[in-house]
């Protein structure tokens, strides 16, 4: 491990929404960032970083950065706009915010934020101590992982599972709705460790991905279908007699009536389901009972469906049933973030959220600013950070709409022009990793990260923690948090005394740069070999007792029992697709074909997507088409065609390919509106509807149909 770097050396830590969370070293000369790499010496990392970061230093010299704060000066959307001081930007931030609580009270006010970058300091979370003390509107934060979240809660607790690093003992790994090539790269290589050892890789996915090319098995269920995968799985597990009894009998709640409700997924209609043949899945269901230790990897995408959570659910009941928890690597990773000792109330500060103030969830946002939801307040005024809501959240048409409002005033902090800030009042310059000092968690590994400021930010940009100091000393709060220094920060999130710290400070970081949280070693950790798991039982808890699914209080009659508290399933279970051909015939007459938007390989969501030379190793937004469904409607190899149903549309070239079955269309997010074919992307057809738990997006429960354009 690194005892000191040389001069003009930095310790840095990718900020972006990915697990890998990679420690790269920045260099610098002159005041300059010159070059950006992997550290060698971190063990999950390697010295590697993957096609987005590679050249990271030159995304910090982009000339297309916002340099200045500016003002608009044409129609919204249009991009016009002067360069302004910072002093006059916040004193007009200030100036209309007053106006508006004076008349409509703060709640008119709204954030929006999300993981355009992880950190502590300068991150997701990072205006919500400024937010909850103006008293705004809470953002409800649930893009991704929520009910793949609330469903891993509620059955492991918060458990950060299998380390990462124990996959290479693994005798049978499944990567299941994970494309870990392109989204968890830094995994694969203890993947193929195992493989190299004699493990079988089976991927689990509703596509060949670059990870099921790589697999030794694709197993491939049709979109949202996962759940009854699962349940088939069980019901094969308990007819083989494969099912660790002892381990089910100490360490878990509920398997006797999981497995009577497993009963009726008889190979057969499992098949009829899923599309994956009733042999394969008995087949499934031995090899990973009988090669341990297996383990499952689970992806964020597991989720995207309106039965998601629930399939989740089932999946996470297996490594229980068969035992696979005794093993070293053995069992289920999902995030290891549970682990991380943080103190989230002083990072977010919820203990300033007054009582009955309202939530609007970052999904719904359209429906906030277009009038759709009954608020009282109305919502006058967004400020957008860290995220970019036109290309990433669902029913984007909705709110490009709602961001015309001659009445909304909008600003948004950023580093590019993006198309959320081509509507913004007021734009402010956020400084990038490099200029800025921070502290990444993972929700892939098991180490702390830091981050130290390298260069000073160029132009006028400033971090995003700088932004809550001048509009805290703008609003009049003189609260101590407002005056921390970004390494004040860094160190107050950190439950330092938690045994899992070690006893280290933030001198440690200084000087190394990263710190694996004890959480037991590499070859020796196996956390609930003897259960000990942290649920009120201390077991896996198939079945729930008077569980029941959260929503904020204000906003029960709102969302008319949706999500209303209402009791959840004591057990895991499948839900049906809202959105497919067998569970909604009548829409699937003119809308047909399934469409699945993972994560592309050249973008980080829509970062990069702005940048000519990652547009170039991405390629033009593709849509993958089965030879069948691309014959049936004239439509080539290069074929330029339209995506559409009825909340939107978007272009794309056809890519003809047996990687995608008849009835399915692929189509990777991240695209930005204003560089595409027409004005739209993957998200103007998604629905902005909830999966079962956690409001969870359902991104990939959509009904289009494909025509080529002449």
């Amino acid at each position: 491990m690194n005892e000191q770097l040389k001069a003009d050396t930095f310790f840095g830590a990718c900020p972006h929404d990915c697990p890998d969370t990679c420690a790269m070293i920045y260099e610098t000369k002159g005041g300059k960032l010159v070059d950006v790499r992997g550290n060698k010496e971190h063990p999950i990392t390697r010295g590697g970083l993957c096609v987005k970061l590679k050249d990271f230093h030159d995304h910090h010299a982009n000339p297309d950065r916002l340099m200045y704060p500016m003002r608009r000066t044409g129609p919204k959307g249009s991009g016009q706009y002067e360069r302004i001081s910072w002093d006059a930007a916040i004193s007009e931030i200030g100036k209309r915010w007053r106006e508006i609580i004076a008349q409509y009270g703060a709640q008119a006010i709204m954030p929006q934020s999300y993981l355009g970058n992880m950190g502590l300091v300068q991150g997701i979370n990072s205006g919500d101590p400024f937010f909850n003390r103006l008293g705004t509107t809470v953002n409800e934060k649930t893009y991704c992982t929520s009910g793949s979240s609330t469903a891993w809660l509620l059955t492991h607790g918060p458990t950060g599972g299998v380390d990462p690093e124990s996959f290479v003992h693994c005798k049978y790994i499944v990567i299941w709705a994970c494309n870990s090539i392109s989204t968890n790269l830094h995994h694969w290589p203890f993947v193929l460790e195992a493989q190299k050892r004699g493990a079988k890789i089976v991927v689990i996915d509703s596509y060949r991905s670059r990870t099921a090319k790589a697999a030794d098995w694709h197993i491939c269920p049709k979109p949202g279908t996962d759940g009854a995968l699962a349940l088939g799985v069980i019901r094969s597990l308990v007819e083989q007699g494969l099912v660790d009894q002892d381990y089910v009998t100490k360490h878990t709640v509920g398997f006797p009536e999981l497995a009577e409700r497993a009963d009726d997924f008889t190979p057969e209609y499992v098949e009829k389901i899923t599309g994956v043949k009733a042999s394969d899945v008995a087949k499934f269901a031995r090899e990973f009972a009988t090669s341990q230790p297996s383990a499952i990897r689970i992806g964020v995408a597991i989720e995207r469906s309106a039965g998601g959570a629930q399939a989740s659910r089932a999946i996470y009941a297996l490594p229980a049933i068969v035992g696979s928890w005794r093993h070293v690597g053995g069992g289920m990773l999902q995030l290891p973030l549970w682990d991380f000792p943080i103190d989230w109330v002083k990072a977010a500060r919820p203990d300033w959220i007054k009582p009955g103030t309202r939530v609007v969830n970052n999904l719904r946002l359209g429906q906030a600013l277009i009038g759709e939801m009954a608020l009282d307040p109305p919502i006058k005024s967004l400020f957008v950070f860290c995220t970019n809501p036109v290309i990433q959240s669902p029913e984007t048409n909705k709110i490009v709409e709602g961001l015309k409002r001659e009445d909304l005033f909008t600003v948004v902090a950023e580093h590019f022009l993006t198309d959320t800030a081509k509507y913004a009042d007021i734009v402010l310059p956020a400084a990038m990793a490099g200029e800025a000092e921070d502290m990444m968690w993972s929700w892939g590994h098991f180490y702390f990260t830091y981050n130290q400021k390298a260069v000073e930010p160029p132009g006028e940009c400033v971090p995003t923690s700088g932004l809550w100091r001048r509009l805290a000393k703008e609003m009049g709060f003189d609260d101590p948090v407002f005056k921390m220094t970004d390494s004040e920060l860094c160190a107050a999130y950190i439950n330092w005394d938690d045994p899992k710290m070690g006893g280290i400070d933030m001198e440690y970081f200084k000087k190394h740069g990263y710190y694996r949280i004890d959480v037991g070693g590499v070859d020796t950790r196996t956390p609930h070999a003897e259960g000990k798991f942290p649920t009120p039982s201390g077991k896996v808890e198939i079945m729930l007792k008077d569980a029941k699914n959260f929503v904020a209080p204000p906003f029960r009659a709102m969302y008319e029992g949706e999500q209303s508290g209402e009791p959840i399933d004591p057990l895991p279970g499948y839900v049906a697709p809202r959105e497919a051909p067998d569970t909604n015939p009548e829409q699937a007459k003119t809308y047909p074909l399934n469409i699945i938007s993972p994560k592309s390989h050249a973008f980080l969501n829509s970062c990069y997507a702005n940048e000519k030379h990652k547009i170039k190793a991405q390629g033009e937004q593709f849509v993958m088409i089965s030879p069948a469904d691309a014959a049936e409607r004239n439509i080539r190899e290069g074929d330029p065609v339209r995506v559409h149903n009825a909340r939107g549309a978007f272009e794309g070239v056809a890519r003809v390919t047996d990687d995608v079955n008849p009835g399915i269309v692929v189509a990777t997010l991240g695209y930005w509106r204003s560089l595409n074919r027409s004005d739209g992307s993957v998200n103007s057809i998604s629905s902005d509807a909830w999966s079962g738990l956690g409001r969870a997006p359902t991104y990939s429960d959509n009904l289009v149909q494909v025509v080529r354009v002449n």
